[in-house]
Formats: C-alpha cells, structure tokens, sequence
C-alpha cells in the first residue's frame, strides 16, 4: 500500500521560544472512484525529534506510522472495503492487529461510526493510533457528500435543460448526515430551518472570498449550485 503524499506546508508553525518533543501528522485525502463509490485514504505519524530518542541522530525518529484505506458507497456512505497497513510500530507484534480492521466491512459512516469504532476496536480490542485515524476519517467521508454533489452539477450539460427543484425529501436527504454533528447543524437550529424552508444559506465563506481574491463574481457559486 503506498503511504499518501506528504504535505509540504505545515498547518502548525514552530515555536522557537520551546523544546519540540512529539509531532503527531494526519492526512485524511478522499477521491472519487465513480458516482456511486469513494475512496478514502488515512494516515497518522508521529514522529520524536532528531536526537532526541537516538543521541547524536540528525534525523526525526518516526514511532508510529499506520495507513487506512477505505471503499465507501455513495450516497449510503457504507463501507465496501477496507485495509489497515502498520508501517512503523514500536513492538514486533504490533501489525498483528491489522486484519481485525477488515470488521468496519459492512458499517455506515454516516450513522453512529464514531460509537461503533470505538465498540469494535477501543482499548485492548485494536491499535490505538489506527482506531484514532479511522475517526478523524469519518468526518471526511461525509464531507465528500457536499463535494460530490458540486462536482455531479459542475459537470451537467450547460445546454440541458435546468433540474428539477429539490422536493422537501431530496432537500432533507442532502444535509440529513450533518444533522446535530456541531451548533450550526442542529436539527432545531436557524440554518436547517431556513433550509428546510427553501432557503439559501449561501457559499461556504472560504469560496466567497476565495472568489473575491480572484476578483470574481460571488454569485458564480450560485450559478454553478443552480
């Protein structure tokens, strides 16, 4: 299983003014596979200071390093396939686990996953560092809805003829997965309301001024949903 590309810019800087003694990495990438699949793709690394575990080491020593990949239906967000890989551990029979991981076969990520992984594999029942991968996954394969469902509309035939309107069960079932997932989703909040009542609650901010950056339009989100 090849390990996901590292990301050349770190999300955290460094703090000059403090010793540095753990860094743990993880990298969840989500990819279409075809309009009724994903593949989701994990890794978690944590990584010691160079010299710190081995004296006079001019590089950083890599403690764990564990890999998930994961086949999910789409739109039922079920669990197809699934492989775990222990790349470096620090007790030989560490990678023992991995097999045990083929039980998510089967689950839904958008129903109780985060409850299940932790049922199927929490404390003496799996490895730790990959139980705690596979739930920093499950966020993202539910994102991968919203971007599905951008890229199904950016690809339409601008000379077809426009789509139906959402019926009020299309609309529910588009967000029904985000539904008590934090404050904004909360099913007797402000934002579902004024999406179940036909609203708009308009493009995520980071495209807004994303496009406003660009010197584009703001309604070209608009036009790209509609």
């Amino acid at each position: 299983m090849t390990q996901p590309s590292p990301n050349p810019h770190p999300i955290l800087p460094d703090n000059p003014d403090l010793v540095p003694i753990h860094t743990r990495n993880y990298e969840v990438r989500a990819f279409k596979v075809n309009d009724g699949e994903l593949l989701l793709w994990g890794a978690v690394r944590d990584d010691k200071p160079a010299g710190m575990y081995v004296h006079g080491d001019l590089e950083p020593l890599t403690i764990h390093h564990m890999v998930v990949q994961l086949r999910v239906s789409y739109p039922m967000m079920e669990i197809l396939e699934a492989t775990a890989e222990l790349k470096e551990f620090p007790h030989k029979e560490c990678p023992g686990i991995a097999i045990k991981y083929r039980e998510l076969v089967g689950l839904s990520i958008a129903r109780g996953f985060t409850h299940k992984v932790r049922e199927l594999f929490g404390g003496p029942r799996g490895c730790t560092h990959t139980t705690a991968l596979l739930q920093a996954m499950g966020p993202v394969a539910i994102q991968c809805g919203w971007s599905m469902r951008v890229i199904k509309m950016t690809e339409r035939d601008s000379h077809s003829a426009p789509e139906p309107e959402f019926s009020p069960q299309a609309r529910e079932a588009a967000f029904t997965s985000n539904l008590n997932t934090c404050h904004i989703w909360d099913e007797n909040g402000e934002q579902v309301r004024t999406i179940r009542s036909g609203g708009d609650i308009g493009a995520p901010l980071s495209v807004t001024r994303r496009l406003e950056k660009l010197g584009r339009d703001a309604g070209e989100w608009g036009r790209i949903r509609g």
